[in-house]
């Protein structure tokens, strides 16, 4: 296999600018030199103030995104969930913010209960920070792979966000994946593909 390194920053930051002020997230425009030291600008959006190719600091991932297998039926849970962006329900993992001070972990298992109702009963394994959307936003997430146990309950905590929970075969997988009339997220979509192929997440 050959051997991947680091590679030095291509860009000199010249100066980051915020551009809006809301809670969660901001659109922010960078000033820089690009490799042939012309000065470019670029607009972005980061829930990080200030964004993090600003600071350097990408080790914590702004949220988790949680696969599991439930394990008394051996399916994946997927949520179809309304999206504002998209005005149309997608179909993705469970998945939320981490709080200040909570561990990957404390948080997968919160989310995963206050969305589906199921209490996370193992996690297998956690992926490092990766990125869905770079030309847009600096925000990471991390992949959460578990067993879960329950019934699923929209009542597990009150929550307002309008969820349904879909227990998938890798017979389903397969359909899902080949659908063109849905919206699905891309994490999904990966492991949605690789479940319907092997069984295995």
């Amino acid at each position: 296999m050959q051997k991947i390194e680091n590679t030095e920053n291509k860009i000199d930051i010249v100066a980051v600018d915020r551009i809006t002020d809301e809670k969660f997230v901001n659109l922010y425009e960078m000033r820089y030199l690009d490799k042939n030291g012309t000065q470019k600008t670029w607009s972005y959006a980061s829930r990080s103030d200030p964004p993090k190719a600003e600071t350097g600091l990408f080790e914590k991932p702004d949220a988790a995104v949680i696969a599991a297998l439930h394990e008394a039926t051996g399916r994946l849970v997927v949520i179809r969930e309304f999206r504002i962006p998209l005005a149309a329900w997608l179909y993705g993992f469970p998945a939320g913010l981490v709080d200040p001070g909570e561990s990957i972990e404390d948080c997968a298992k919160r989310e995963f209960y206050e969305e589906t109702g199921l209490t996370l009963s193992r996690i297998h394994r956690v992926s490092p920070p990766i990125y869905s959307s770079s030309g847009l936003t600096d925000e990471s997430v991390v992949l959460v792979y578990a067993d879960c146990t329950g019934t699923p309950s929209d009542q597990a905590t009150g929550s307002a966000e309008d969820i349904d929970v879909v227990f998938v075969s890798p017979e389903d997988a397969r359909v899902l994946c080949e659908r063109r009339d849905i919206k699905c997220d891309v994490k999904t979509w990966l492991v949605l593909e690789r479940f319907g192929m092997s069984g295995r997440i």
